[in-house]
């Protein structure tokens, strides 16, 4: 049918499906009859095919009968061969899956036995093995056998044994830094012995290279280089012989694994700057525990020697760490450490040094402070300012040698005799010189017997003086100053002993009651044999340290300052013991201020008293003349004050003519002593001035020449020039109450009553006279 008709069904054209309709009958018509002429056509075949097929019929029944016969007797005789085959079939699957087996197995072995390996290793406690097989594990093996549930056990055991591993090297890192801690000092001492060994090699070798370069010994006598060698090669801790003592070093004294094992398993865990954290935090822990000092440490040179093995301990085996490990600690950290310790150790030797009192424990605290800096200077940390701390110390040291020379200078003076040294034969005369520079010709044109001037504490004081040279010298050794420097110092504190510690036991001794005036003279000429000594002893500096004199800024030695004040002292005290000597005798004066006549002698305490004047000046024949004629002046001028003050106390209320007779005696012979020269040097009557006062006084009483004394007041050629008015009136009252007392029936006899008359008019003429003088004032 072609499209056309049937696309006019869809139009508007009238009668359009009927049209369809009939034409579409008609096609169908035509096709049955095309089949029927198919069939027709084809029908004859179709019915020999039918017979064909019902003869063949009979033949295929015999046929299956055959066949299903056949088949019977195949399936009786394959029975056997099924089963056989069903054999080799299950052979063949089961060689199949052993094959498969071990193919899994050789899989799975590696990782079986590397995880058998880790737990050897752990057993074995090589943990950082253990983690390298563990990363394996994970890396290479596990991944191949990820599908079994074994490799899943495994995997989730991994985490566990990591931090087993933590644990246990994080228990053996605590085990170490309490070990450390334990034997700190072992190492500081091991480390400090080292350093001092190199230190007196050093030294040893330098002193023989100056030997053989000066050819001579630079000291005055042979025990300064002795000395000195002692303070070089003295060890502070006792040690074998160094030749046979092996040298150890702090790997043989610590076993620095754990840390190291600790290191690396905590940087394969990623974890290493934690481990860095906890170690820094617990050494600081440590350093401010070794940093605390035990609060008796002051008292040995024990307790400052473990002190500082333990810092240095500490700070070797941090020393250590740092160059072996790399970032565990560095510089920076280091010297943040050693600066805050730094200070608690400067702050701890402060505090406790200033408690030492023995100069000896504070020099062996100063060479324990020079072999620990050069320890840890050695270890290339900072040190300046503990050889700054050992100036300070250093005038303590001064401090407490001056203390103790003080108490030996006391027992010097306590000891002497303070008599001149006597010399029976030459031995004795050499033993003297070679302890004492002095040099006097005459002596030594002198026979035997003779005496040295000086007594024995001279010599002895000299000695001392030039011992604390030694001791001030061994705090000098090994501070890295220059010899300047160390001149400097000696002259220092040499200055300080001469101006404060021997000056003060000389003005102490000088003022001691039982010191008599012989011994006051005797400290006089000792002190200037000393000041004459000090060039001595600036020349034993000069001789140790090579410094001369003359070079700039050189200080000098203040002998002559210091033994001049302590002559002034003992000079002072020379005239007051004089006047109270005077003083003793004088109250030993029993006049009778009444006598009438006097005794015609002169009194016996006075003679006394100059009799023993003249011994004492005797013995100042030895001092210098001047020193000599200003006692005799002050014993005559205190002599004569004391007498006038006698005449005119206040509670003298008489005295008799008899009586002025009698003190006149005394005063002559008082005159006649100081015209005796008993002291040479005198010109002329100066001494005799002394006693000018009581003799105008005593010889107006005597010629009772008033009206001069009146008639000439005030003018320079008077006779009485030194006769005060008021000192006249009161002796004139005193004589004037006696008069009136003892002369009962004088208004009956002429001349006394003119005398009495004549004594009343001159005292209205002497108050007359001293009242002018008041109003005048």
């Amino acid at each position: 049918m072609h499209p056309e008709p049937i696309r006019s069904v869809y139009d508007d054209q009238p009668n359009a499906h009927k049209k369809f309709m009939e034409k579409l009958d008609a096609c169908i018509r035509n096709h049955d009859k095309e089949i029927e002429k198919m069939c027709n056509f084809h029908h004859q075949g179709f019915v020999d095919a039918i017979t064909e097929l019902l003869k063949v019929r009979a033949d295929a029944e015999k046929l299956k009968v055959q066949v299903t016969d056949t088949n019977r007797r195949f399936q009786d005789a394959g029975k056997e061969v099924i089963v056989q085959t069903e054999d080799i079939i299950r052979c063949r699957i089961q060689q199949r899956n052993i094959t498969t087996v071990v193919e899994k197995l050789q899989l799975c072995l590696p990782v079986l036995e590397m995880y058998s390996k880790l737990k050897e290793q752990m057993s074995a406690k090589r943990y950082y093995s253990a983690l390298k097989t563990m990363e394996q594990l994970e890396n290479v093996y596990f991944p191949r056998v990820s599908q079994y549930r074994f490799c899943q056990l495994m995997v989730e055991n991994l985490p566990k044994l990591r931090e087993d591993i933590k644990e246990i090297s994080m228990s053996d890192l605590k085990d170490f830094l309490e070990s450390i801690r334990k034997h700190s000092d072992k190492i500081g001492e091991t480390a400090m012995k080292q350093a001092q060994q190199q230190k007196t090699f050093s030294v040893t070798l330098q002193i023989k290279q100056n030997n053989v370069k000066f050819g001579k010994n630079m000291y005055i006598n042979d025990r300064i280089p002795e000395e000195s060698s002692e303070i070089v090669l003295k060890h502070t801790f006792e040690e074998e012989e160094e030749n046979e003592e092996e040298v150890l070093t702090v790997q043989d004294l610590v076993d620095f694994s754990p840390v190291y094992r600790c290191l690396h398993i905590y940087s394969v865990l990623g974890d290493e700057e934690a481990f860095e954290n906890y170690y820094r935090k617990q050494r600081k822990k440590q350093a401010r525990l070794v940093l605390q000092p035990q609060s008796n440490m002051h008292e040995t040179v024990d307790g400052y020697r473990r002190y500082f093995t333990q810092i240095v301990g500490f700070f070797v085996v941090e020393d250590h760490i740092l160059h072996v490990t790399q970032g565990l600690v560095t510089r920076a950290y280091t010297d943040e450490l050693w600066n805050m310790a730094l200070s608690k150790i400067i702050a701890v030797l402060r505090a406790h040094s200033s408690y030492c009192t023995d100069p000896d424990l504070v020099l062996e605290l100063k060479n324990l402070i020079v072999i620990f800096a050069d320890t840890l200077q050695g270890y290339g940390f900072p040190v300046n300012r503990l050889f700054d701390l050992l100036f300070e110390i250093r005038d303590q040291y001064n401090e407490t040698l001056l203390k103790k020379w003080a108490g030996v200078f006391r027992d010097i003076f306590e000891e002497d005799n303070y008599s001149p040294i006597p010399i029976v034969n030459e031995e004795e005369y050499k033993i003297v010189i070679s302890k004492f520079p002095f040099q006097d010709p005459d002596l030594e044109k002198q026979s035997f017997p003779k005496k040295f001037p000086m007594s024995q504490s001279v010599p002895h004081i000299y000695i001392q003086v030039k011992e604390f040279i030694y001791a001030s010298l061994k705090f000098s050794e090994s501070l890295h100053r220059s010899s300047t420097e160390i001149d400097d110092m000696l002259r220092k504190s040499t200055n300080l002993l001469l101006t404060r510690t021997l000056c003060s036991c000389l003005l102490n001794l000088i003022r001691k009651p039982h010191i008599g005036l012989t011994e006051l003279v005797q400290i006089i000429i000792n002190t200037t044999h000393l000041e004459q000594a000090c060039k001595y002893l600036e020349d034993f500096i000069t001789n140790i340290t090579n410094i001369s004199q003359e070079t700039v800024h050189t200080t000098r030695l203040y002998g002559l300052s210091t033994f001049k004040d302590a002559r002034h002292a003992a000079e002072g005290e020379i005239y007051t013991k004089l006047n109270q000597k005077i003083d003793e005798f004088v109250q030993l004066a029993d006049y009778d201020w009444t006598m009438s006549e006097p005794d015609g002698r002169a009194s016996g305490y006075l003679m006394d008293l100059i009799n023993f004047l003249r011994s004492i000046f005797q013995v100042f024949t030895h001092l210098p003349g001047k020193v000599a004629q200003t006692a005799c002046m002050s014993a005559c001028q205190h002599l004569s004050t004391s007498l006038m003050q006698m005449l005119l106390d206040s509670e003298l209320k008489q005295i008799s003519m008899g009586a002025v007779q009698q003190f006149n005696l005394d005063v002559i012979q008082c005159e006649l002593f100081a015209s005796s020269e008993p002291v040479p040097g005198f010109q002329g009557d100066t001494l005799q001035l002394a006693f000018i006062d009581l003799r105008q006084l005593l010889d107006l009483f005597m010629v009772w020449d008033w009206s001069t004394y009146l008639a000439d007041y005030g003018q320079p050629a008077s006779k009485y020039l030194r006769v005060n008015p008021n000192t006249a009136l009161t002796l004139l009252e005193k004589m004037k109450d006696t008069s009136k007392k003892n002369n009962i029936f004088a208004q009956f006899r002429k001349n006394d009553r003119d005398k009495q008359k004549l004594i009343e008019t001159v005292v209205k003429q002497l108050r007359s006279l001293v009242n002018g003088m008041s109003q005048h004032t």
